[in-house]
């Protein structure tokens, strides 16, 4: 026995002591919601701040004191699709954004502290139509934008492209396009003739089948002829994505049409053919789940040469590099990130939002030099000191395991119980809490999150599942999960932590399930209809697919069509219509402003598990929507998940002072 585990008090798993608290966590916990680089090559960035009941603000980079460009009584929001994304737009020293509280578009000065932003769309009574991924048109002097219009109904809202006048002048945005189900990413070229689009349609989410479209812009501004680039071959399955015009004004995008991984193609337009740049089984591009991602940039080399900066991921890593079009060749760029999401460039910098093992997420500035870095530089951190608590950091291992499907693996980060004062006896084996991701269509990363070090400082370990119908493993790894949802996931669940088992990494009788959203569904599933675990946590879970799939927003409204399958599927699938089969402890979290799962799925499993004696627990949070912002409702759901499993199948008193709430049949 080496001396460091002399020194160590040897306690039971999950009594350890931590500095990292639920308050640390909660404090760590700010999103970023985008990046931009003004023609100055100032870095601005969208944050979300829990301190700040979740209030979204575009902060612009100026030294060692960034300064705030959203005023106080303004957030940085857009509601479209609920999920939002591609909330703000920079060009020169002008921003235009959605404002959360009455999701109008706002043009604002970047360049004066304190300036006023003026509204350029009508003021509606409320917060009934949205916008999301804009661009300007300097053509017209305009902002072309996705709408999304709710006023005749909420849960089928109508999506068009528009453009909104930048004269000063407030009217009804003009409709671009329109009559299709679903629109993203209108990109105007250089010259504002022609703009390119992603659109598609019930029943498909935009990874199963979608359309890239290009339509030529009059002289009046509208679009008066269309092409079809890619989607419209009905021999072809892909779900194209992310197109954007180069400055010569070739198009490029991404799409999985071939080999089944979203790769990089362009638009040869003189014969409206496509040809793959650099194909390999990698993600170039990642689900379209929210508006205004950004997984490649243009750069120019020494010698002037329009090149490719961008990011894929393979095996579980994400890569950054240089891609060189005409002689087909890719540079690797060393930089210490692990995981990549968007890249924006300025002459010879790019700013990556990424993270890793030991880092948060972050916006990183890498300094090139030629296809060489030469400079990485940390600008942003969702939490900026957390390094001070590395000693208790524990490593993920990225483990892949197999499934009930024989020849079929999935894969999932394992992180070991870690303390550096603290050790349990040889005799003792780790309470395990396995986190099943939302999505499900999504994958988890294998990144620092202070949420994870959380359980694994005081003595648990933690497993990240990506089950079967992950993204991240191309095509065929995301369509196991199609007519199969809530036997799938649950199965792989199962499997990752009976692999753990028969590792000797965890303790049989200790196994608890926690997850949100999808993965909430997938929680309670396994709790339903498998025997594996012993307690389990459901953050605005699905308990009822019928339920879900009647109330649920547009967006997601035939998601389940192609995931769950026939109506038999969708009850027997349903953890609401077997309580009986519960015998384990389980506790609810839920937002009340919830449009995605709303509160009566909660409370309906709350109800009959309260009514068949299990011990079950429900809290519910005000104001909250779908995923939680507020620092002390995310400090509150963690500490209280970690006393409810203590306390109900732990054999060990948390080291913390938490206060638990009732937990019905039981206290």
């Amino acid at each position: 026995m080496s001396s460091s585990q002399n020194s160590k008090v040897t306690a039971p798993y999950g009594s350890w002591k931590s500095p990292i608290t639920a308050d640390v966590v909660s404090g760590s916990s700010k999103r970023l919601g985008g990046t931009a680089v003004d023609p100055q090559g100032h870095l601005f960035w969208l944050e979300s701040r829990p301190s700040e009941s979740g209030r979204v603000v575009l902060v612009k980079e100026a030294g060692d004191e960034p300064i705030d460009i959203t005023p106080p009584e303004f957030a940085v929001r857009t509601l479209a699709q609920e999920y939002g994304g591609g909330a703000f737009r920079i060009s020169g020293d002008t921003v235009i954004f959605s404002n959360y509280k009455d999701q109008r578009l706002y043009k604002q000065s970047t360049s004066s502290k304190g300036s006023c932003p003026v509204p350029i769309t009508p003021d509606y009574g409320g917060p009934v139509i949205s916008y999301a991924d804009g661009v300007f048109d300097s053509r017209f002097n305009r902002y072309i934008t996705v709408m999304e219009d709710r006023r005749v109904s909420s849960t089928n809202s109508t999506t068009t492209i528009v453009a909104v006048p930048l004269d000063g002048t407030i009217q009804e945005p003009n409709v671009l396009v329109s009559g299709n189900d679903f629109y993203a990413f209108p990109r105007v070229d250089s010259k504002g003739e022609r703009m390119a689009w992603i659109e598609w349609s019930h029943p498909n989410m935009p990874w199963d089948k979608s359309e890239l479209w290009v339509g030529y812009i009059s002289e009046n501004g509208d679009i008066h002829k269309r092409v079809c680039v890619a989607g419209y071959d009905p021999k072809i399955v892909e779900s194209p994505t992310e197109p954007k015009w180069s400055p010569t004004g070739e198009l490029f995008f991404i799409t999985d049409r071939k080999n089944g991984f979203w790769n990089l193609y362009k638009w040869v337009e003189s014969k409206n053919e496509v040809l793959p740049l650099y194909p390999l089984n990698a993600e170039f591009a990642r689900p379209l789940w929210i508006f205004g991602m950004n997984s490649y940039e243009f750069v120019k080399n020494e010698a002037g040469k329009t090149l490719i900066a961008c990011t894929y991921r393979q095996n579980g890593k994400s890569y950054l590099g240089i891609l060189d079009d005409v002689q087909g060749s890719f540079s690797l760029l060393d930089i210490p990130f692990t995981d990549i999401d968007n890249i924006a460039s300025w002459n010879d910098y790019l700013y990556v939002e990424g993270a890793s093992a030991v880092h948060p997420s972050s916006v990183a500035k890498v300094t090139l030099d030629g296809r060489k870095v030469v400079d990485f530089k940390i600008c942003w951190s969702s939490s900026s000191d957390c390094l001070k608590y590395e000693s208790y950091f524990s490593q993920p291992e990225l483990i892949e395991f197999p499934t009930v499907v024989p020849g079929q693996n999935a894969y999932a980060y394992y992180y070991p119980p870690t303390n550096p004062l603290y050790q349990a006896s040889q005799e003792e084996k780790p309470p395990l809490l396995l986190k099943s991701h939302g999505g499900p269509t999504a994958e988890t990363r294998g990144i620092l999150n202070l949420s994870i070090q959380y359980w694994t400082s005081r003595g648990w370990a933690f497993v990240d599942v990506n089950y079967g119908g992950s993204t991240g493993y191309g095509r065929e790894f995301r369509e196991r999960l199609l007519d199969r949802w809530g036997i799938v996931d649950v199965d792989d669940c199962c499997s990752c932590a009976k692999f753990l088992l028969e590792n000797g990494k965890a303790d049989k009788e200790r196994l608890c399930i926690t997850g949100g959203s999808a993965g909430g569904y997938t929680t309670l599933a396994a709790l339903a209809f498998r025997d594996t675990f012993k307690a389990g946590a459901s953050l605005y879970g699905v308990a009822d697919l019928n339920l879900l799939k009647a109330e649920t927003h547009k967006f997601e409204s035939h998601y389940l069509d192609k995931l769950v399958g026939d109506d038999k599927a969708f009850f027997d699938r349903s953890p609401i219509n077997f309580v009986d089969k519960f015998s384990c402890p389980i506790i609810l979290f839920q937002g009340l402003e919830d449009k995605v799962v709303p509160p009566d799925q909660a409370r309906k499993i709350y109800k009959a598990l309260k009514e068949k004696g299990l011990p079950v627990a429900l809290v519910e949070y005000e104001g909250e929507q779908h995923g939680f912002r507020k620092a002390e409702n995310i400090k509150f759901t963690i500490e209280q998940q970690m006393v409810f499993f203590a306390r109900l199948i732990g054999r060990f008193n948390v080291a913390d002072p938490i206060t638990p709430i009732k937990v019905d049949n039981f206290d």
